[in-house]
């Protein structure tokens, strides 16, 4: 790789990076701070890391572990995820059908957060980065079989907890 610019190759990276750091620490000001060390953490070493294929996927590693290292010295709560939703008006529901949806949305959401850590981590890499299996067992550190797993057990659990308060209201 040539040499690292910050504004064309880490820059893009940061709402990325911040996004992964919020899953981890459920805490917008931690994942600010996990983002902002994350991006100056890669800077200071850009000399190193010419030999490195993606910056991108060093970039989020280095962002999951100063994210748990804080996450384990903080043992944040859990927050709700609407304070970080865009407010966008889907104007094709009735008021009743939009407050059925959205009340559907935050069980999903507050379900996703009770997800244990490396879950919650894999189906946001996947399903909301949209990053390929390979790119995720090089971020986590393990092989793609245990990323395929896991994210089987995230969505497995999030569906069989969401079917039951659906059903039985529990």
């Amino acid at each position: 790789m040539q040499d690292i610019d910050f504004r064309y190759d880490l820059l893009p990276l940061k709402n990325k990076l911040f996004r992964l750091a919020l899953r981890i620490t459920l805490d917008s000001a931690e994942a600010e701070d996990v983002t902002s060390d994350t991006l100056i953490k890669v800077w200071n070493k850009r000399e190193e890391l010419k030999g490195i294929e993606s910056i991108e996927a060093y970039c989020m590693t280095v962002c999951r572990n100063l994210a748990l290292d804080r996450h384990e010295k903080k043992e944040a709560q859990n927050l709700s995820l609407e304070a970080y939703e865009i407010d966008a008006t889907d104007n094709s529901f009735t008021p009743d059908e939009q407050l059925e949806r959205d009340e559907k949305l935050r069980k999903v959401h507050e379900l996703f957060n009770q997800l244990p850590e490396r879950q919650r981590t894999i189906m946001q890499l996947r399903d909301i980065e949209e990053k390929s299996y390979r790119e995720i067992a090089t971020i986590m550190g393990v092989s793609e079989e245990v990323v395929k797993v896991t994210l089987f057990r995230a969505r497995q659990a999030i569906r069989k907890q969401y079917d039951k308060i659906e059903n039985y209201g529990l």
